[in-house]
């Protein structure tokens, strides 16, 4: 298992900084979402650092959708950066932190109607528009407000990310934003333009996730800019590109992410010379990380509770967590890789399939992984599961959803574990 961050082996247990997995096991309990804030607010930093332009201003949106809790939210304040949201909910979150609302970005393809008002009504900085109803149900409700709103338009230039179909999000079928391809892509813009109730700043386009290419972010970055041109010749004027994320991450010895740091300034230079073949400016540069800041900041310890060895020969590990706790490889088939944090160093000596307690065939982990022999109460780390999987949890079987801590020098708990009573909070 690739160690992230701060994680280290002493005397063969895994720690993270200067506490072991057994002590935070015995202190806050199993399963256990577990956050390296250090290393997280060293990715923030990174992307600050490498993402700078002189020919234009750059601004870093959290992907809140890949982690978001109040303590979270502070965080990405204290290293002041934006914030995007996608729902009522993920607003409501952001808006109890201390980040300001004027540096939320709203997205979403279906926007209701209650979560347009509350935006509006919270002062959310830029919402971003997904379609021609939403311009619609946008307008009337700026109109009923009396109020002007900062947006931009998503839309889909039709980029082949590679990635898998489940987070590809911008083929020409995609249910994502508008096709740059539409007849009536610039009729829809010059509405949105000369409307009084939207100021226009700009466009938005994001591929999809996981993508290991870096041809795919400068294709898309042409596109746009391309496109972008077209507009300006027919006097509207942008002056926000947003190019969303969806940058590829280090799961498993299958996944070959490119350096970052040196990606960012080449993307940067790429952009810059784009804009200065086609005569233009831009005021501000966008993009949106989210999986690349948390993803390998974050691990899941659990508990192994029971040692099933089939008829069939398979070797189970059955942990206290479950496919409640982590969807992603039930959903999608993603792979990750554990060790056994109290014997890392031990001999390899069994295949392994480690699975949940859920009442589904499915609710498997990690198949087949080679680990040193697994004893009952065994302590087995998930690593990189900083996105989408506290994001993506549930309650299914009635089983509480877990604890989640952040770790520095001090440890704090984010998310207290849920309780037999929170299940029943909303039953009547």
């Amino acid at each position: 298992m690739k160690l992230f961050g701060n994680l280290k082996v002493i005397d063969n247990e895994i720690h993270l900084g200067k506490y072991s997995m057994s002590y935070l096991k015995e202190k806050y309990g199993t399963p256990l979402y577990i956050v390296d804030e250090d290393f997280f607010r060293e990715n923030i930093r990174k992307f600050k650092n490498s993402f700078k332009s002189k020919k234009f201003n750059t601004n870093i949106l959290y992907a809140s959708k890949a982690l978001l809790n109040k303590y979270i939210a502070n965080v990405v304040c204290e290293e002041d950066i934006s914030i995007d949201a996608v729902s009522g909910g993920e607003i409501y979150t952001i808006l109890n932190s201390r980040m300001s609302a004027d540096k939320i970005y709203f997205h979403g393809n279906n926007k209701l109607k209650k979560e347009l008002e509350f935006a509006v009504d919270s002062g959310v900085g830029k919402i971003v528009i997904d379609n021609t109803s939403e311009i619609n149900k946008l307008e009337a409700i700026l109109k009923e407000k009396k109020k002007k709103q900062k947006v931009l338009i998503r839309l889909n230039p039709g980029i082949d990310a590679h990635t898998h179909e489940y987070i590809t999000t911008s083929k020409n079928d995609s249910k994502f934003g508008l096709s740059i391809f539409s007849d009536d892509i610039f009729d829809i813009i010059e509405r949105v333009a000369n409307s009084k109730y939207f100021e226009l700043l700009g466009f938005h386009a994001h591929i999809g996730s996981q993508v290991f290419r870096e041809e795919s972010f400068f294709s898309e970055a042409e596109e746009m800019i391309n496109f972008i041109k077209k507009v300006s010749d027919k006097g509207i004027r942008i002056e926000e590109l947003n190019l969303g994320g969806g940058f590829g991450v280090y799961y498993t010895s299958e996944d070959s992410p490119f350096e970052l740091e040196g990606f960012l300034k080449r993307y940067i230079k790429k952009i810059e010379e784009l804009l200065e073949e086609n005569n233009l400016k831009l005021k501000t540069l966008t993009i949106e990380p989210g999986r690349s800041l948390i993803s390998n900041a974050g691990h899941t310890l659990y508990t192994a509770e029971i040692i099933k060895k089939t008829y069939g020969g398979k070797n189970f590990i059955f942990i206290d967590g479950s496919m409640n706790d982590n969807i992603r490889p039930a959903l999608y088939g993603a792979k990750y890789e554990a060790s056994i944090a109290n014997k890392f160093n031990d001999n390899l000596e069994e295949v392994y399939t480690i699975a949940g307690k859920c009442c589904e065939s499915g609710d498997i982990i990690i198949r087949d992984i080679m680990l040193p022999k697994v004893e009952e109460e065994d302590l087995i780390l998930v690593s990189s599961t900083g996105a989408y999987n506290y994001s993506m949890s549930s309650n299914y079987n009635r089983i509480e959803r877990p604890a989640m801590i952040f770790v520095s020098d001090e440890i704090k708990v984010a998310v207290k574990r849920e309780t037999y009573e929170d299940l029943m909070r909303n039953d009547l």
